[in-house]
């Protein structure tokens, strides 16, 4: 099935912005939100001069604000005339070690990368449940696979969380005609991973974007991106000894 109008949530720059230039590019309407509406408006720029016969609506969203998040939804999907997938991938990699005073970094990881995407997943099931069918994507990471030491303990509880969500959705939706799927990045070069200290296994934008987009037009329940080697990476951390998480960190 081919999803014709795709509404993206941290659209303006990184992973989301790829997307949005990699579903332009195959002749997909999009509809795209984020803080940054200077950027978005580039964005839209950008990709109605290269891809002319798609529709391109942009919105300011800051996905904290969960009373904007169903108004500026139904916005979109009004421009669009409906929404076909909603790729919930808005979030952010701030992160302090746990009692080290900073429990606000800690807190609002939590909040924009699963409170927040919760409100977003409540309002895109909405949708689908009355237009009859959708698709809903989750962007977790390969980090929601284990628990890991340091800086990145709160952010790889937000992408379990998001995981664990994603499970208990794909076990109610199996058999309807709402399909959701859970997308687990590696290390793909971006603006927030140019802050991180790991550069294990790194792929370039342009490689992870492409792997990104590939699995979500397939569909899956779950897939790990790229898949070699984070695939049998993400196993081998399930079964891995604690202490030794941090080398994924």
């Amino acid at each position: 099935m081919t999803r014709q109008k795709i509404l993206i949530t941290g659209a303006s720059s990184g992973l989301g912005a790829g997307m949005a230039r990699s579903f332009a590019a195959k002749g997909r309407d999009l509809a795209l939100c984020a803080r940054r509406t200077e950027r978005l408006d580039e964005l839209k720029a950008e990709l109605s001069q290269q891809y002319p016969g798609i529709t391109v609506a942009v919105a300011a969203l800051d996905v904290n604000d969960h009373e904007q998040v169903p108004k500026v939804f139904g916005e979109l999907s009004d421009e669009l005339g409906c929404l076909d997938r909603v790729i919930v991938n808005a979030g952010i990699g701030k992160g302090a070690r746990l009692g080290s005073g900073k429990v606000w970094a800690n807190k609002a990881t939590l909040e924009t990368n699963l409170v927040a995407a919760l409100v977003q997943i409540e309002t895109a099931l909405e949708m689908f449940a009355k237009s009859g069918s959708g698709h809903l994507v989750l962007i977790s990471s390969v980090l929601g696979a284990r628990g890991v030491p340091g800086v990145k303990a709160s952010y790889a509880a937000s992408k379990a969380g998001m995981r664990s969500l994603g499970e208990s959705l794909r076990a109610e939706y199996r058999r309807g005609p709402i399909k959701v799927s859970v997308i687990e990045p590696g290390y793909i070069e971006s603006e927030m991973t140019a802050r991180s200290n790991s550069t294990l296994f790194m792929v370039d934008n342009a490689t992870g974007v492409k792997a990104l987009v590939d699995a979500i037009e397939r569909e899956p329940g779950r897939a790990a991106v790229p898949w070699w080697p984070w695939a049998p990476l993400v196993q081998l951390m399930r079964i891995l000894p604690p202490p030794l998480t941090k080398f994924f960190a």
